[in-house]
């Protein structure tokens, strides 16, 4: 377990990561937790008082790492750029949890669910909280249906989404 004190950072250009809020994790910190490690790794602990788990750090080169502090995070915490910030972490060795309900469906398409078991796990968590996150059986269901969809055809969460937005967008 690392404790330290730090100030919540936005990237400006910076390809991908364009606009992220997050925080930095000195390669000194990050090798506590994980000597010898410069690969993504997920965490559990504390940013303030909000608890969480199995959120990646992310490596940036020259040993530092970051954690993405997403706008779900930023409200949690009730901070944003510039702000100091308590944090509390440690390795998260516990198994990623999935939806049972995709993970059903899954199992009746084999050519998808062998592309969704190559997919880093991160990238499973992506679409299985997109549909757990359906507030009626109904929405929970399409989103089931266009995930089956795309990963039969090896696309990411990514390429998913921006396809049926604009699908969405054809049919206004």
């Amino acid at each position: 377990m690392i404790q330290f004190n730090t100030t919540i950072e936005k990237f400006g250009e910076l390809g991908e990561k364009t606009g992220w809020t997050y925080i930095l994790i000195p390669e000194a910190l990050a090798q506590e937790l994980k000597p010898g490690n410069k690969k993504s790794f997920r965490v559990k602990g504390k940013l303030d008082g909000w608890t969480f788990k199995q959120l990646a750090l992310i490596p940036m080169g020259e040993g530092d790492f970051i954690l993405a502090l997403n706008a779900e995070i930023r409200k949690q915490i009730k901070k944003n750029k510039g702000a100091k910030l308590s944090v509390q972490m440690a390795v998260d060795q516990s198994e990623i949890e999935l939806s049972p309900d995709l993970m059903e469906c899954l199992e009746d398409d084999p050519a998808a669910k062998a592309y969704f078991n190559k997919i880093p796990g991160s990238h499973q968590k992506y679409y299985s909280r997109w549909i757990e996150s359906a507030k009626t059986d109904e929405t929970k269901a399409r989103r089931i249906a266009l995930a089956l969809r795309a990963l039969g055809r090896q696309m990411d969460y990514g390429s998913m989404i921006r396809e049926d937005k604009a699908e969405r967008e054809k049919l206004k």
